[in-house]
């Protein structure tokens, strides 16, 4: 099976951490959301991955080479933001057969193993949602199969929205019903939809079932980082048990990494600190403290701090990107 990763958005409710890079590799529980994707997916057996790149995109193929070096990867460069279905037709030279299309800011739970003999031309992965006029949803008959796919509805009927993983068992055709969108234009708020290419296949005759995700944890956003930080704390990514003793206190669940230098503080819950980090006389909780930050004398909740950033002086609440200093002078 070939897999194909979405990963050419701009992230421009995460600045300013995305001014310096991508959205998938922001940092959440001890590592970027696009290693809790490969770490995902591991248990399947994969041919190939796609990976489709744009803004920051040279940053994706050192991080994959370095962590995950069993993978074959091609990295594609989506040039024009042109839609989800542009985005995957890139990718038509380099994957066939049977194909998993991944959404690259989405952490979810979708098991993939059970593609194995699946009984229809695709599988559309969804969850139950409260409110679903901000998703893509499904249109499920009476057999269980989709009937259509709606991007964004009006009404609240249907809830099941999709999280954005997605299996065909013909890359091909997938790929021939994304070129006839081009090719007729047919666009949704002038973007080129995964949803209208299913439609076009499900016209064609082909049959999509779904299978239902209990986690959907979306990246898009600083709020939203922090609830996938919190949950996969809760869920496998907790190494406080394994931490050396020290001039600090823990409230689980935590990520700290081991070269961290913690000093005088207290540390969780919820709260994930990076490689080589320096946090001294400080309180942190929910919060994301990235690789190489210093933290003096502050008390953080429900922040984000990037790398190699600074905060010295004050107790409050930041979304610092990289590379930046806060600091309070005594008077």
């Amino acid at each position: 099976m070939n897999v194909v990763i979405l990963l050419a958005g701009y992230g421009t409710r995460l600045r300013p951490h995305t001014y310096t890079r991508p959205k998938p590799l922001i940092t959440v529980a001890g590592k970027p959301v696009l290693g809790h994707i490969l770490d995902g997916i591991s248990n399947v057996p994969i041919e190939k991955i796609a990976f489709v790149v744009g803004y920051l995109g040279d940053q994706f193929e050192p991080y994959v080479r370095a962590n995950y070096p069993s993978i074959q990867a091609d990295y594609i460069v989506q040039k024009e933001a042109t839609g989800q279905a542009t985005a995957v037709m890139l990718a038509r030279d380099v994957v066939t057969g049977p194909m998993v299309i991944i959404f690259g800011d989405t952490v979810t739970d979708a098991d993939l193993s059970k593609l194995e003999g699946v009984d229809a031309d695709g599988v559309v992965y969804v969850r139950e949602v409260e409110d679903p006029r901000r998703f893509g949803v499904v249109q499920i008959g009476a057999d269980g199969v989709v009937e259509r796919v709606i991007e964004k509805p009006a009404s609240m009927e249907n809830r099941l929205a999709l999280i954005g993983a997605y299996y065909v068992r013909d890359a091909g055709r997938l790929m021939a019903a994304c070129q006839e969108l081009v090719d007729r234009n047919i666009q949704t708020r002038g973007e080129y939809y995964l949803a209208d290419a299913l439609n076009l296949m499900i016209e064609q005759g082909a049959r999509f079932r779904t299978e239902r995700a209990d986690v959907w944890l979306d990246c898009g956003k600083p709020d939203a980082v922090l609830e996938t930080n919190r949950w996969l704390l809760a869920h496998g990514r907790d190494n406080s048990a394994a931490l050396p003793k020290g001039e600090y206190m823990i409230i689980p669940p935590v990520n700290i990494h081991p070269s961290a230098k913690i000093e005088r503080s207290i540390i969780g819950p919820n709260a994930s600190i990076g490689a080589g980090c320096v946090i001294q006389n400080s309180v942190i909780r929910d919060t994301i403290v990235d690789t190489g930050a210093h933290v003096n004398d502050h008390v953080l909740a429900n922040s984000l701090i990037g790398r190699d950033a600074a905060l010295l002086g004050r107790p409050g609440k930041f979304n610092v990107g990289d590379s930046s200093v806060v600091g309070f002078d005594e008077e």
